[in-house]
């Protein structure tokens, strides 16, 4: 069975919660973190109303794979603030899409 890219949006997303989780604690830049948090989710969720049922490119599953590895690597609150724009743009890479 092959991966889709709706698969692998969804695992994006998921490691993308697991940064937003470990940025929680810096009150100060809530309104930053719910502002990416916004508007990533709509583009990798774009990504998968569009072209959900497709089958992923070939080396995106990997990519996918170790960039969610990465995020649960992240434990430093304000490191995953910054790695908040990173992961969806590497994913949309993955995945072969612009930003």
């Amino acid at each position: 069975m092959s991966t889709t890219v709706a698969d692998l949006v969804a695992r994006a997303l998921a490691a993308f919660d697991v940064l937003v989780t470990t940025a929680e604690p810096v009150s100060d830049e809530f309104q930053y973190v719910t502002d990416l948090t916004t508007v990533w989710g709509a583009r990798l969720n774009a990504v998968a109303a569009a072209r959900g049922p497709e089958e992923a490119p070939a080396d995106a599953d990997a990519a996918i794979d170790a960039l969610a590895a990465e995020a649960a690597r992240i434990t430093d609150p304000h490191r995953a603030i910054d790695w908040l724009s990173t992961v969806p743009q590497i994913a949309l890479a993955a995945l072969g899409e612009a930003a």
